[in-house]
């Protein structure tokens, strides 16, 4: 507080600055607010999707052991066979608050199934089923990797925003405010020293004024004094004879 000079110019730029970071405090604080919300909405989805994911799990690798049980081994024929992508992951950006969070879509290429001949010797119908089981599957896991990604990036943003909140609230402002308040009070102080040199002033006026007027008024009764004749007080009947 030392370094800045008690001015009136510095306390408006202060009172500026105060204004400005509590401004900065309230639109961070609605953000904090907002991405809270959004957390908590991220985490709910995220355990529901988690729940989810358990019985698609449970029913799709129990469809699989039943296709294994009905058509053979066919993992080994699967492998072997030409792998084409039916099923592609898009990427995109979701905007909350001013925080860009990843969002993973699915989406099918329209290409042909691969192993069409798998299943015909038997258990095709459970081949098919066990495709489209572990399809459902792989929505919801692309789904749970976008939330969690989202969650994870909406956490650290959440992180940075507090810590920016608490630091104006807790540093910045009252900082500020310490320079207003010692501004105030060199400028309050300036303030009754300068009162007190006027008032010393004009005592020394007065002081001075009343001076000025008892010597003008002894000048004044001294000018009266000397147009009288002073002959006039004397009586000559009075005065003795002078013998030469």
């Amino acid at each position: 507080m030392s370094e800045v000079p008690p001015t009136r110019m510095n306390q408006q730029v202060f009172k500026g600055k105060k204004k400005a970071a509590e401004s900065g405090h309230k639109l961070l604080k609605k953000k904090a607010d907002a991405l809270k919300v959004k957390f908590r909405d991220y985490a709910k989805m995220i355990a529901e999707t988690k729940g989810t994911m358990s019985t698609d799990a449970t029913t799709a690798f129990f469809s699989l052991t039943q296709a294994e049980y009905a058509a053979g081994n066919f993992k080994q024929k699967v492998a072997e066979g030409t792998l084409t992508a039916r099923v592609r992951v898009g990427a995109g950006i979701d905007n909350v608050a001013g925080v860009k969070l990843p969002v993973f879509t699915i989406y099918e290429t329209g290409g042909p199934a691969d192993n069409q001949s798998l299943g015909l010797i038997g258990g095709g119908k459970k081949v098919v089923q066990v495709r489209e089981r572990f399809t459902v599957f792989l929505s919801q896991l692309i789904k749970l990797a976008s939330l969690q990604t989202s969650f994870v990036t909406l956490d650290e943003a959440m992180k940075v925003t507090n810590r920016r909140v608490n630091a104006l609230e807790n540093v910045t402002i009252p900082k500020i405010q310490n320079v207003l308040d010692y501004i105030d009070r060199e400028l309050d102080e300036l303030e009754r020293e300068d009162f007190t040199r006027l008032k010393l002033v004009q005592g020394k006026k007065e002081e001075v004024t009343v001076n000025v007027s008892d010597a003008t008024n002894k000048m004044s009764k001294l000018d009266i004094n000397q147009d009288k004749d002073i002959t006039a007080t004397f009586d000559a009947q009075d005065d003795e004879d002078v013998v030469f």
